[in-house]
């Protein structure tokens, strides 16, 4: 007999485009709760500076898969996977509708997919070596191991330095990056992609920006340094906390952080949406 897929929806689409929002009133009229789907989300004290919606705005709406790990240690997509089909099972056993909601399409195409990644350790000692260099110099080096898999990366994934030094580290264990390990998906999934025009896009990340700054974005950033989070494992956790690392350690004036913030937010919304384009089940909807 044949085990019925769950029913699963995915809320998807660039940073500050108003998932959050949209997913907490999809999960009150359809009975929902919710799994984040943000890398830096996960993380416990990661809450101006990643947007981490509030306790007030969840409505009552049970999230998951936030706050689960300490941001000094390190956190892959294999752990998520794990995580996210066990709140899946959970939340559809209990009679509710899951709902993912988040902008890391890496790890929502690993659970939707089932798809499994090779179990390397970190390497400290090759991130180290490999943490001056640039993403042209982290794809040489990657071609050299496994020329093939290199040639078979997207522009998003060229460009993504987190990615790159992860691939080098299997390449370098393991000789070579094997393929992943599709299996058969238990999820009958639904994919809503909320999408807005690049002026009001721009628009948004600019002042939701602003509004991280008054909020107290750079405070809870001293603060995480005080309670023992490195300025290196500060800037490894990306995008804020980089250039927030940055700014504090007075390598760069507060123009100029919230400058190069602005710019790469925006980057980052555009590669997020190269990624999930790829995807022909989004149904997408504008965001006005």
């Amino acid at each position: 007999m044949k085990i019925p897929k769950i029913r699963l929806i995915c809320i998807v689409g660039p940073t500050a485009v108003g998932k959050s929002d949209f997913a907490v009133e999809y999960a009150l009229k359809n009975n929902g709760e919710i799994i984040s789907a943000d890398s830096r989300q996960v993380y416990t004290g990661l809450d101006i500076g990643t947007g981490k919606i509030t306790k007030i705005e969840m409505k009552d709406v049970p999230h998951h898969l936030l706050d689960v790990v300490d941001p000094k240690e390190q956190f892959n997509v294999e752990q998520f996977k794990t995580l996210a089909q066990k709140a899946i099972g959970d939340i559809s056993a209990r009679g509710k509708l899951p709902i993912i909601c988040g902008g890391t399409g890496f790890y929502i195409e690993a659970v939707v997919g089932n798809i499994s990644y090779p179990n390397v350790p970190h390497d400290q000692k090759l991130r180290k070596k490999l943490d001056n260099k640039n993403t042209e110099e982290l794809f040489r080096i990657l071609s050299e191991i496994d020329p093939k898999f290199a040639l078979s990366l997207n522009n998003s994934e060229k460009n993504n330095k987190q990615r790159l030094v992860r691939f080098i580290e299997i390449g370098k264990k393991l000789g070579q990056i094997p393929a992943v390990n599709k299996n058969e998906s238990t999820y009958d999934v639904e994919w809503i992609g909320l999408i807005a025009p690049s002026k009001i896009l721009k628009e948004k990340i600019r002042n939701r920006l602003i509004r991280r700054i008054d909020n107290g974005m750079i405070e809870e950033a001293k603060n995480l340094h005080a309670n023992g989070l490195s300025w290196k494992r500060m800037e490894e956790l990306g995008l804020e906390y980089r250039q927030l690392a940055l700014f504090l350690q007075n390598k760069i004036p507060l123009e100029k952080m919230k400058g190069l913030l602005e710019t790469e937010i925006w980057h980052y919304a555009k590669r997020q949406l190269v990624w999930f384009k790829r995807n022909k089940d989004i149904n997408w909807i504008e965001v006005k």
